[in-house]
């Protein structure tokens, strides 16, 4: 048995019929072909698929995709701006915020909402707004720099 559901995903309406059980990260990957959001524990620890639901970060491996109907949801390919990479995405290519790459997605979403709620947060705010998210490489030192100076442009109200 399929369900219908209706959501927008950055900005666009999609209807489709699913799996009641399917999951958001799975709809989002598989159905609509977005690949930004990473499928890393299926447990919510590693926040790999943080995506945003109604402006508030998720993590999309703990969602159903019928519980999104009706709502909007942006991924990681929803926040750059006709092409242009949102501050976030720009610092952390400035900052060498990532190695492998593979949380990156998830640690974007995470400062993206952070910023949206307080685009001026201090280093502990930062520590705590991404402890949900997971990553194996970095040690996490570049990633809280390039939050702090993607704060600096969205703080100033350039994006």
């Amino acid at each position: 048995m399929k369900v219908k559901v209706s959501l927008r995903v950055n900005g666009k309406l999609y209807s489709r019929e699913v799996e009641p059980r399917k999951l958001l990260v799975h709809f989002l990957r598989d159905d609509l072909k977005l690949k930004g959001t990473h499928i890393g524990c299926d447990t919510s620890n590693c926040g790999a698929c943080t995506v945003l639901l109604d402006g508030r970060a998720v993590k999309s491996c703990t969602l159903f995709a019928v519980q999104a109907n009706g709502h909007e949801v942006t991924t990681i390919e929803g926040i750059s701006v006709n092409g242009q990479p949102h501050p976030l995405q720009d610092a952390f290519r400035k900052c060498f915020a990532l190695q492998c790459g593979y949380c990156t997605p998830g640690m974007i979403m995470a400062a993206y909402y952070l910023l949206s709620m307080n685009p001026k947060p201090t280093e502990d705010e930062i520590r705590r707004a991404l402890s949900g998210n997971l990553c194996m490489c970095t040690g996490y030192v570049k990633i809280i720099e390039a939050v702090r100076m993607a704060s600096e442009i969205v703080s100033k109200g350039k994006r």
